[in-house]
């Protein structure tokens, strides 16, 4: 299902916004606006400081759901080229960031954007953040229903919202369309997943289990469940009890312990549902009340995909490939790793793989010019790649062909290469690490040891404790830490084990052991290694290392990999990624830390 388009002209709302902020910088470019206040305001347009400080912005734009149409990438490719430094960075909640914008440029940034109907409104600071869901919904074989224009429907609605903009903390919803739970519905503030439930007559009611106050973050906390079954035409006045019940009883004193997963550790998960489901109750008397099945759904559906005549439904998400033959030719290693068939109405959808999450202004157009040919429809993953929906089989060849010839057709969906990464020390002002550098560095290893093609294991790096790389979840997770070694400062890791996120459960990562950066990746090779030889038919990576004697055996057995070399003897372990000199870990003033 594709959702109707957004306008292509800038609204007369939006364009208020743009003459705000062009307002606004000018008074305080002129010290009549403090920095303070400014920063507040620059960061609830999603316009964020980098660790370069100076005016050099991260520009952050959302893309609900992950929807983007073929007039945007090709604006995307502009702004590359004009703006920024020729690529941008897709995000692990599908945005998409550009780097080094000079704040006196961003006026006429925003402006290019909202004339394709996208917008940087709320996408940073503490506000409702971009609206996720899964990827393939509209096209899965196992939906309960299309969340797809639910979820576009909350995002127009609290795009604005009064009670969006100036909360104790930052706000996130996430959607699934069935229990697998591709979109990762379990560590959000609140995580949507359509279900069903049975009727006297003996059929089902489509609708949804609402889970809150989840997050990850230096603590991580896992959704729970606020009641058993919420019905459609509920949907958006829970939602919004959720966002009011927290703007009232969030802590707005202290920001380490401000998110909705703190007011559960302070009122208890009862008391909290008792007020959210109270809040719903008397939502009615409000202006603001989204009761009713909202207009966006009632015009484009959301029924299921269903299954396609006459074929058998593969795992969504993308296949869950455990091994893929190198022997085969390029093209099929591709089809079997990369490409979701049997779906709805005999379509098929493909994922073009992003390395690192980074696109190229030439990449971008190219994009375009594939949407466009192909008619496909185009959703940002949560892994950072793209996902081309509404293909046919005849297709295939022809767009791998198209794929291969701007880099995005190696097989890396869900294969140990794909890599998570947060920008990292290249420009966040949390970071303490290089962790594109060291995704680069696990790679390059993997690719040597022949381990990239093994399927069936996520890795994900932040560079600090906050999770925007969503090490928590992964099967094996790092994040950023610095080390002491020989009375100097160096980049090291912290090694977890065994997350995992689906089917409505969650299981965060356990610490395994720290490790300098520069050994990370052998670490990493030894687990993929292991876990490629010992598995059996079909097992997962958390059920594996249970087997093998649990995370703590294995860090044991990885500890000869946390010995630090003398300055003199290896150099390069007292220099991070991507850095020509000593290590240092500096850390600025957060603006908009994940988690």
């Amino acid at each position: 299902m594709q959702t109707s388009a957004r306008p292509t002209t800038i609204d007369p709302e939006a364009a208020a916004d743009i003459e705000k902020f062009e307002r606004l910088l000018a008074d305080h470019l002129a010290d009549r606006v403090d920095e303070d206040a400014f920063r507040v305001f620059r960061l609830n347009n999603g316009i964020y400081g980098q660790r370069q400080g100076g005016h050099n912005q991260m520009v952050r734009i959302k893309f609900p759901y992950g929807s983007v149409n073929a007039e945007q990438l090709d604006m995307l490719a502009s702004i590359s080229d004009r703006y920024s430094r020729g690529w941008g960075h897709l995000t692990t909640r599908q945005n998409v960031q550009f780097h080094f914008v000079q704040l006196e440029r961003v006026p006429d940034l925003l402006r290019d954007l909202a004339s394709v109907g996208l917008t940087t409104r709320e996408a940073c600071g503490d506000t409702v953040r971009n609206v996720m869901g899964c990827h393939l919904a509209g096209a899965c074989p196992f939906e309960v229903l299309d969340i797809s224009p639910w979820a576009e429907a909350t995002f127009r609605h609290f795009l604005h919202h009064p009670y969006a903009q100036r909360l104790p903390r930052k706000f996130k919803i996430n959607f699934s369309g069935c229990v697998t739970d591709c979109g990762q519905a379990m560590f959000n503030d609140v995580g949507v997943v359509a279900v069903s439930r049975p009727l006297p007559d003996g059929s089902l009611e489509p609708g949804f289990r609402v889970f809150i106050a989840g997050g990850l973050g230096a603590n991580p906390h896992p959704a729970q469940a606020l009641e058993e079954f919420t019905g459609r035409e509920d949907l958006l006045p829970t939602i919004e009890a959720v966002l009011r019940t927290f703007d009232h009883f969030g802590n707005r004193y202290n920001k380490l312990r401000a998110r909705l997963k703190w007011v559960v550790d302070e009122l208890g998960i009862d008391e909290l549902r008792r007020r959210i489901l109270r809040e719903r109750q008397l939502l009615l008397a409000s202006s603001s009340w989204p009761g009713g099945i909202p207009a966006i759904v009632q015009e484009l559906g959301d029924a299921p995909a269903g299954l396609a005549t006459g074929s058998e439904p593969t795992p969504v998400g993308t296949p869950v490939t455990f091994r893929v033959n190198t022997k085969q030719d390029p093209y099929t290693r591709w089809e079997s790793t990369n490409v979701v068939v049997g779906v709805a109405k005999g379509t098929v959808s493909a994922i073009a793989y992003a390395r690192l999450g980074d696109i190229t202004s030439e990449q971008f157009r190219s994009l375009a010019a594939i949407v466009r040919e192909f008619g496909v429809d185009v959703r940002v993953t949560n892994r950072q790649n793209l996902a081309l929906r509404g293909l046919s089989a005849e297709q295939l060849p022809d767009l791998y062909q198209r794929l291969d010839k701007i880099g995005m057709a190696e097989p890396g969906a869900e294969l140990a290469r794909d890599v998570v990464a947060c920008p990292g020390a290249d420009t966040c002002n949390l970071a303490v690490t290089q962790s594109r550098g060291l995704a680069e560095d696990i790679g390059r290893a993997l690719e040597e040891a022949g381990l990239a093609d093994v399927g069936g294991i996520r890795i994900n790096i932040s560079g600090c404790t906050n999770s925007c790389g969503q090490h928590h979840v992964a099967d094996i997770g790092f994040h950023g830490a610095e080390r002491r070694a020989h009375g100097r400062p160096a980049p090291g890791y912290q090694l977890l084990l065994g997350g995992h996120v689906g089917n409505t459960e969650i299981e965060f990562a356990h610490r395994a052991l720290r490790l300098p950066a520069k050994a990370a990746a052998e670490a990493t090779v030894r687990l993929v290694g292991r876990y490629s030889d010992e598995r059996t038919a079909g097992e997962p990576f958390a059920a594996w290392v249970e087997r093998v004697g649990g995370t703590k055996l294995l860090a044991a057995e990885l500890k000869d990999l946390d010995e630090w070399p003398t300055p003199e003897e290896r150099p390069d372990y007292f220099t991070d990624f991507d850095e020509t000199g000593p290590y240092v870990a500096e850390v600025g003033e957060g603006e908009c830390a994940a988690g």
